[in-house]
């Protein structure tokens, strides 16, 4: 895919932030975020970390940039659906957020069949099970096909590795209450159907997501973290998928699904403790795919910083005001 970018991504492949260091809050650092407690508020920086198989993968450029982005337009498009945490985005890679008591589960929603890793559903299917977290699976169901209905497929929100839970798990062990969980998987329902609408406008299938909810301090339940971006969701081409369909092939997609499998077909990414580098024109390939997801789903140009700008300075210059 090239989208006239490419020169400039590789321009960038040594300039990508994958570290951070705040004057001030506590850190604590996550799979691709690094979060900084303000006592009052929380600093969120998006890092270009390419996480997959609970590990690090690689430095995407510009991937930070553009998970942060695209939040903030899919946090402004659903305000209506549930409040979320942002309070100030003072940098491209930055999100100033209301502090949250953060519900331990993960809300993942799929629309179709498919995946590669060990709890996707077309993985758990192939392998025979017809229940999977409280839902039944029809039998003849194959790879990347859409789903009769959405389906709702929590995890617990776990450091190593999240479990898949059933509803009736969640409350019975404690994760939430009957009428927090209520509330918030009929959220979940009601976003991803409004991604997929805002997406297929635009020639894309929103295909499966995650999202996260909270308590802020007034009690309010509230989205957090991240919301329908490259790295929480997959996202197919809807132009070429019936055909791809049809003809037995994978369809186009928009993620680092790819990625992902060249990781699959060169190494064990689960159990071996060295990875190989990721190939280079991979890399830029991603970078560029991450781009023209944002460009696509908002309508707006990607605003690419200055060339060679460093990443960190102009972070810790744009939150002065919060340190």
């Amino acid at each position: 895919m090239d989208n006239g970018y490419r020169d400039r991504i590789a321009s960038e492949l040594d300039n990508c932030l994958t570290k951070t260091t705040l004057p001030a809050g506590m850190k604590k650092t996550g799979k691709v975020r690094d979060q900084y407690d303000l006592d009052d508020k929380i600093v969120l920086i998006t890092t270009d970390r390419q996480s997959a198989f609970d590990r690090v993968l690689a430095a995407i450029p510009f991937k930070g940039q553009v998970l942060n982005q695209t939040s903030v337009w899919w946090f402004n498009q659903t305000e209506n659906i549930i409040p979320n945490h942002l309070i100030a985005t003072p940098d491209p890679n930055v999100i100033v957020a209301k502090k949250c008591a953060v519900f331990p589960i993960e809300f993942v929603v799929r629309g179709y069949i498919t995946g590669s890793t060990s709890t996707s559903l077309w993985t758990v299917y192939n392998n025979g099970d017809r229940e999977y977290c409280g839902n039944t699976l029809p039998e003849g169901l194959i790879k990347n096909q859409k789903l009769k209905e959405n389906m709702l497929t929590p995890t617990t929100k776990d450091e190593h590795h999240d479990r898949p839970i059933t509803p009736e798990e969640i409350v019975s062990e404690g994760w939430m209450t009957q009428e927090d969980w209520e509330y918030c998987s009929t959220i979940a329902l009601e976003l991803f159907t409004f991604g997929q609408q805002q997406t297929a406008k635009h020639g894309m299938v929103l295909v499966d997501t995650k999202y996260e909810m909270g308590r802020d301090e007034d009690g309010n339940i509230v989205l957090i973290d991240e919301i329908h971006t490259p790295d929480s969701s997959r996202y197919w081409i809807n132009e070429s998928y019936e055909t791809r369909m049809a003809a037995g092939e994978e369809p186009q997609n928009i993620d680092k699904e790819f990625l992902r499998l060249w990781f699959v077909e060169h190494c064990d990414p689960y159990n071996d403790a060295e990875l190989p580098p990721a190939p280079a024109d991979l890399v830029i390939e991603l970078s560029s795919r991450y781009i023209y997801l944002y460009e696509t789903i908002s309508g707006e140009q990607f605003p690419l910083p200055p060339v060679g700008e460093t990443i960190l300075e102009r972070i810790v210059s744009n939150l002065k005001e919060y340190l």
